[in-house]
């Protein structure tokens, strides 16, 4: 078999296995935390399926040892879009909800093969996908409230439909850790693979999905979505003006300098 692959910008490859595709992302250091130039490039990559009428699964992964520990605070594009106009801010907000919905809009069967830590906007970036598995020793966290956020990209009803409303908002409102085997317990997951198997065990999956009729696949997968999905966008669609407001908060800026600075945050309501 023939194996193509093609970069997209500097840290995000698809490999292309006849009717099957790899998407990796990578930045190259412990964390692989997603900046925005990384959020754009895993955009294109999603995108890049839409006129593709021959890929029947789309498996996305991070680096060999994390999936993504989440949005990178230390970012410099980041930093400096906290200081921009507000109709500058709100474009530059959205840039996770775009990624989050361009995975969900691939019309092939996707599947999160999740390795190491997945936190934050990877478990956002994991929850768009149709599923999940994960490594045993994998975790999860979602500490955006810890932070002094919301959490956006439209992830709440995503992880709502997964979990229920109870266990969401342990995940979410209480940031609670879990790991790979409350995901699976919990419906966060779908199955649990040796650690550096998760790729193994989505190319199985992958290829049940290549040998059955790609057309009629991808309509029962529409349809899923339009039942399951149907209000999601008009519960999320403004989390990230949610988000521009709880930037503004005393609370937010003591969230992230604690984070940075690596000591307990203090928070008042501010």
């Amino acid at each position: 078999m023939t194996v193509q692959i093609e970069r997209i910008g500097d840290f995000v490859s698809i490999e292309r296995h006849e009717r099957i595709a790899i998407v990796r992302f990578d930045r190259g250091d412990k964390a692989n935390a997603l900046s925005l130039q990384l959020c754009r490039e895993l955009t294109s990559a999603a995108r890049s399926f839409e006129n593709d009428s021959q890929t029947s699964a789309v498996i996305l992964t991070g680096s060999a040892t994390r999936f993504s520990f989440g949005a990178d605070l230390k970012d410099p594009e980041t930093a400096a879009s906290r200081k921009a106009p507000l109709a500058e801010r709100r474009i530059l907000l959205q840039t996770g909800s775009r990624l989050c919905r361009a995975w969900e809009e691939i019309e092939a069967i996707t599947i999160a093969a999740i390795e190491g830590w997945c936190v934050g906007g990877g478990a956002a970036l994991a929850a768009a996908c149709d599923l999940r598995i994960a490594a045993q020793d994998s975790n999860f966290y979602v500490p955006e409230i810890e932070r002094g956020m919301n959490l956006s990209w439209g992830t709440v009803p995503r992880i709502v439909h997964l979990v229920g409303p109870s266990r969401a908002k342990r995940i979410i409102a209480l940031a609670e850790k879990f790991d790979a085997g409350r995901a699976l317990d919990w419906g966060f997951i779908d199955e649990i693979a040796s650690p550096g198997s998760t790729v193994d065990m989505a190319m199985q999956m992958a290829h049940r999905a290549a040998s059955l009729p790609p057309v009629q696949v991808r309509m029962i997968k529409q349809s899923i979505n339009a039942a399951a999905f149907a209000l999601d966008r008009a519960i999320s669609h403004a989390d990230f003006d949610q988000f521009a407001l709880a930037a503004s908060s005393g609370d937010y800026d003591e969230g992230v300098r604690s984070f940075l600075e690596q000591r307990p945050p203090r928070y008042t309501g501010s």
